[in-house]
């Protein structure tokens, strides 16, 4: 018989081998972000806390600019509260930025360097921002919405400003430069009281993927928890890493899963290889193979590129958040590299609340039964439930429904009402699940993203992972699209990007047939269109909603 969720069986795996893991965390630290990086300046100042195109800085001169960027917002009228945004790719200064916003006493509102005009007037304009840090390939489309919002001060930068070259800065009317700023004030950052339990730290904006973006609010106290979370587990390996080792951040920071762990790096002292651009997979890889860090954090799409590259053997330990892993890419990378990938799960709304222990099996040498495939056990003092599709109660032991959670790092609410988006603290993910009967969880599918067939359910997620079993797709994605024939019914299609080797090599024929062995009938594709490249969204994720629409429109122009 299944294992109801309200017995948490997750409790009796809080453990690696030998050692076992806390129960609670509770009371967590409340302290405010800024905090992370004074302690680990004091503790660890000749240590280097980031590697970006040949230049490193220490965290103690990393200290210094945040506090002299602090003073510098100061006097340019950055007051408490106010919302300060950045349209920055992955550099140090984001870093200092980030940190130099919190020291000042106001809020981050970190935009996507990916956004066009009406993305940015949407964000920029909702959190009321009126200042911008952004780079100077940004400055014509910052430019462009400056009269469409309340920016009033914009803060510019070039890419280069701290790699080995360090180039003169170039002065741009209306513009303030970023390196002067700091250069031209003292490292005294205001003195501002902040309540870690209330005061905004981070106003992201999430959900552009699947429809109208809202802003999420995270205090101090939200990103601190995280912060005692991700220790938690790492809590073995604590002596060995902090302030001693290195992680690979080849995922944006503007994006809350790359932001965390950002931060963590700082928590711990780790020396941060920044990426400019997560997507040059050949620079990553070179990266990777050459310096070989303790941690790298990627995105499943980035596991299928390094897994078609041929990475090979590497002690480096790897995570994987902001979408599902394919159990396929898993078993193939494992195989590849002799290190297991532990998944994590989280939303921009809750950092994270799940994580694979099984996984640091190879990692701490307690040989654990390996979860491939799940998302691991709920963090320390997570709630959890999961709800019935159909019935909108808490679903049966065993059965997969809508999970929801509740914990001390679940957001304040959306922009701008406190609460607003939860019920009694509970947020529904929009995540399909299941939870076997050690209290691991697996994701199935997201709720927007089901197919109906006949009145019988797909979980397009699992034909994603029947497409990455055949050995010539480097990536495959299944959506529902309408049937014209059948009235509130869907149609499979796949689309898929093959390993060059097998390029026009594989049939349409070849990928339905794979499936039928793996699928019942009405979850088996019934058109498959081979791609050079699949559309992703700003964090590398395959953009399952552009297919969708561009499907339809097709059906529509087609007259169906």
């Amino acid at each position: 018989m299944a294992v109801p969720v309200s017995e948490k069986p997750w409790l009796k795996n809080y453990k690696l081998g030998p050692y076992k893991l806390p129960q609670t965390r509770q009371p967590y630290p409340r302290m405010t972000i800024q905090s992370l990086l004074d302690a680990t300046a004091d503790e660890y100042p000749d240590k280097s806390a980031w590697f970006y195109l040949g230049n490193e800085m220490s965290y103690k001169d990393l200290k210094l600019e945040s506090d002299r960027f602090a003073n510098a917002l100061a006097d340019l009228g950055v007051k408490k509260g106010d919302k300060v945004a950045s349209i920055l790719p992955n550099c140090p200064q984001y870093l200092i930025g980030d940190f130099g916003i919190l020291k000042a006493g106001a809020v981050h509102v970190p935009c996507s360097v990916l956004h066009r005009a009406a993305d940015l007037i949407y964000e920029i304009g909702d959190s009321r921002a009126e200042t911008v840090i952004c780079s100077d390939m940004s400055l014509e489309l910052v430019n462009s919405i400056k009269d469409k919002t309340k920016i009033k001060t914009i803060i510019l930068t070039s890419l280069m400003d701290y790699s080995l070259e360090k180039p003169e800065s170039k002065q741009v009317p209306g513009t303030h430069q970023f390196h002067d700023l700091i250069a031209k004030h003292e490292p005294r950052p205001p003195e501002i009281e902040i309540d870690p339990m209330e005061d905004l730290a981070i106003l992201v904006f999430t959900g552009g993927a699947t429809g109208l973006p809202k802003g999420v609010m995270l205090t101090h106290y939200n990103r601190s928890v995280a912060m005692t979370h991700i220790a938690w587990y790492m809590e073995p390996l604590k002596v060995g890493v902090r302030g001693k080792t290195s992680i690979m951040m080849p995922i944006p920071l503007f994006h809350q899963y790359g932001h965390m762990m950002m931060h963590f790096a700082v928590y711990w002292g780790l020396k941060m290889y920044l990426l400019p651009d997560p997507r040059d997979i050949d620079t990553f890889f070179q990266m990777l193979t050459k310096y070989r860090p303790f941690l790298c954090a990627c995105v499943p799409t980035q596991y299928s590129r390094l897994v078609s590259k041929g990475l090979g053997r590497i002690n480096t330990m790897f995570m994987s958040g902001a979408a599902a892993l394919a159990p396929e890419i898993a078993q193939k990378f494992k195989h590849d590299t002799g290190m297991p990938i532990t998944e994590a799960y989280g939303l921009s709304e809750t950092s994270g609340t799940h994580i694979n222990i099984s996984s640091f099996s190879k990692l701490t040498g307690f040989m654990t039964s390996e979860k491939i495939g799940s998302v691991g056990v709920p963090l320390p003092d997570t709630e959890v439930k999961i709800i019935d599709l159909e019935t909108n109660e808490e679903a049966a032991p065993g059965k997969e429904g809508e999970l929801w959670v509740r914990g001390p790092q679940v957001m304040k609410g959306y922009w701008p009402e406190q609460g607003k988006g939860l019920v009694d603290g509970w947020l529904a993910t929009g995540d399909v699940v299941k939870m076997d009967d050690d209290g691991y969880f697996y994701i199935t599918d997201r709720v927007k993203d089901m197919a109906n067939v006949s009145g019988l359910k797909v979980y397009t997620r699992l034909v994603d992972d029947v497409l990455y079993e055949h050995p010539a797709v480097a990536d495959g994605v299944a959506i529902g699209i309408p049937d014209p024939d059948r009235p509130g019914s869907d149609r499979i299609k796949a689309f898929i990007r093959l390993k060059p080797e097998y390029e026009g090599k594989v049939t349409t024929e070849d990928i339905i047939s794979h499936c039928r062995e793996k699928l019942p009938p009405y979850s088996v594709p019934k058109f498959i269109e081979f791609r050079k490249e699949l559309p992703l969204t700003v964090t590398e994720k395959i953009f399952k909603r552009q297919l969708k629409e561009e499907e339809i429109a097709k059906m529509k122009a087609r007259g169906e």
